[in-house]
């Protein structure tokens, strides 16, 4: 995660050459829609875009052919894993905090 005020400060400054985000920790309801036809309300991300030297891929960067080959790889191992032994590894195990 990153301080994205600090970074538009330290790309104002020159202290940063440039940023690619694939992750912005504010784009719950931004990213994932066409809001093409609507103002974009976080002025922080709309400052981080006027940018020349940020990009900002919004989880797509991980839509590449060797990423897509490896989750679907990893996925069926696991169904392979799960369906030889009715267990899965402590590592795969995703669990969420409630």
């Amino acid at each position: 995660m990153i301080d994205a005020r600090a970074l538009i400060d330290g790309l104002k400054k020159e202290k940063i050459g440039a940023a690619a985000l694939d992750v912005y920790e504010e784009e719950d309801n931004i990213f994932f829609q066409d809001l093409s036809d609507k103002i974009l309300q976080d002025d922080v991300l709309a400052r981080l875009l006027t940018f020349p030297n940020v990009v900002v891929t919004s989880h797509q960067a991980f839509l590449t052919k060797e990423a897509l080959d490896n989750i679907a790889r990893t996925t069926l191992q696991s169904i392979q894993e799960f369906s030889q032994t009715g267990t899965i590894g402590k590592e795969k195990v995703v669990t969420a905090n409630l």
